[in-house]
């Protein structure tokens, strides 16, 4: 593995940041920023945030992640998830270091029938989903050493996310109501972690070429799809130590019947092919990807008994 100097972990408190810090443990100084420390709305926070930590390389994995209140708060939105990746990567390349960022599939409006590919047009039908595209435009006008990850449903065993919200529920109601009519691919905060280091050791070092070869935009989702209520059956049936014997009924509902204030795509699924084809790299299935983390959590429920 790889020694980068001075790694620079931006939103390290949240569920990819806390992945990060561990797969990067070993990759040299790792400096962990949050919420508590920088104010990721205010450009100048950001800018004086690199300069006087003086990177190696940066790994962005801050975001304003709240689909439904970013409908009402915009500006605070587009600040976080389009201007501060903006000032970063301007940073990064004035630094000549890689930024990597993290995007999302709700850049798409859902209409395709089959995997999005990273050549097709983006449509977002939400604030949150034009704020993350606009991140992504804005780091690709700076240009310089970056790779953005566009990723799909993120959950781990830790933060806020519908697997840890699942369990809650499980253990407290008798019945659930979960959307059914939306398609995409569950991905684990771990496994993004444990692919960024892969990549990012190979970028780095040469194996695959130079900066013009691999910088640019990658779909990184865990294999496979399956519906909001295809992930809560697989949860509640596998969850059982989890859920204190426990197992609601769930029932499958439409979109409609579930009201939003922003509008989610009907499908985001995420074609990878980009991305093995160029990095050899492929996130395991979504359901194995859920095992990892079930076990995870039993193993931290056991140790605190």
């Amino acid at each position: 593995m790889s020694n980068f100097g001075r790694v620079l972990i931006v939103g390290a408190a949240g569920q990819v940041g806390r992945e990060l810090q561990r797969s990067f443990a070993d990759a040299g100084e790792i400096i962990c920023r949050d919420r508590e420390s920088v104010d990721l709305a205010v450009e100048d926070e950001v800018r004086e945030l690199v300069r006087s930590t003086s990177p190696d390389l940066i790994l962005n994995a801050a975001a304003y992640t709240a689909v439904d209140r970013a409908e009402s708060e915009p500006e605070v939105a587009m600040a976080i998830n389009a201007a501060a990746p903006r000032v970063l990567a301007q940073e990064a390349h004035r630094r000549d270091i890689l930024l990597v960022h993290y995007s999302t599939d709700y850049v798409f409006d859902g209409s395709k029938q089959g995997p999005w590919l990273e050549t097709d047009q983006p449509n977002p039908l939400s604030v949150y989903g034009a704020s993350k595209l606009a991140g992504e435009e804005a780091i690709r006008q700076v240009g310089g050493k970056y790779l953005i990850f566009r990723t799909s449903w993120v959950y781990g065993p830790h933060g806020n996310n519908f697997l840890l919200t699942m369990l809650r529920l499980g253990r407290e109601r008798d019945r659930l109501n979960i959307v059914d009519d939306q398609i995409g691919a569950p991905t684990t905060s771990i496994e993004l972690a444990d692919a960024t280091r892969t990549i990012v050791d190979g970028s780095l070092s040469g194996k695959f070429g130079s900066t013009q070869d691999w910088a640019g935009l990658y779909h990184m989702t865990c294999a496979g799809s399956t519906t909001w209520y295809g992930f809560a059956r697989e949860i509640f049936n596998r969850a059982q130590d989890l859920l204190d014997g426990r197992k609601p009924k769930i029932s499958p509902i439409a979109s409609t019947d579930y009201p939003t204030p922003a509008k989610r795509p009907f499908n985001s699924t995420l074609s990878n092919e980009k991305l093995h084809t160029k990095f050899a790299v492929r996130l395991c299935s979504w359901e194995a990807a859920l095992g990892e983390v079930l076990i995870e959590l039993s193993g931290a429920k056991n140790r605190s008994l």
